[in-house]
């Protein structure tokens, strides 16, 4: 049991961090797209906007997000409706975009910052915030089949059941803290 429960939890392990790994590619270039974007939108044709800037630049970096993730992040996860999936995926880069975009604008508006380097950063500050926020999201709220789906890890919600579905023929203790034993071959 004990061997059983120590290779799922690696298992499991190993994959949640290929995920983050993934996760951090596409998120380091949907960031390079962001501030990539803001910044020349902040420095040019929004020079008076800065957080309208950082709204377009978090918006087009969504959309090449939503498109790595599904097909390269959580590929395996993908829900079969692909509307609810984007909307869920929308919705939650919205609340990110508003805690970037609220960085910029708080200080801006509410700590009276008026250099755009500055602004430039309290966005930067804002995104690292939501990327948290959106690594969970989107792992247990967007792209959330089972892990039962995929074949190493079918079988992983017997390690927090109270009662495991044991193998025919091997002994279980019952409540009463007798050992009966199942029918089929004996090990």
């Amino acid at each position: 049991m004990i061997t059983t429960l120590t290779e799922r939890v690696r298992g499991l392990a190993s994959l949640f961090w290929r995920e983050v790994a993934k996760f951090g590619a596409v998120g380091g270039v949907a960031f390079v797209i962001d501030n990539g974007l803001t910044y020349f939108l902040m420095h040019g044709p929004m020079t008076d906007s800065e957080a309208k800037a950082r709204f377009f630049g978090a918006s087009v970096a969504t959309v090449f997000s939503w498109i790595a993730n599904r097909f390269w992040t959580f590929r395996r996860r993908r829900q079969d409706n692909v509307l609810r999936e984007f909307t869920m995926f929308l919705l939650i880069n919205g609340i990110g975009i508003g805690i970037s975009t609220g960085f910029t604008a708080f200080a801006k508006y509410g700590l009276g910052v008026s250099d755009k380097n500055m602004l430039f950063l309290a966005g930067v500050a804002g995104i690292l915030v939501a990327t948290v926020v959106r690594f969970f999201a989107y792992r247990f709220l967007v792209f959330n089949k089972e892990l039962d789906d995929e074949p190493e890890f079918a079988h992983d919600h017997e390690i927090i059941e109270r009662h495991p579905h044991p193998k025919p023929g091997v002994r279980v203790p019952e409540a009463a803290g007798q050992d009966q034993e199942r029918p089929g071959p004996t090990p």
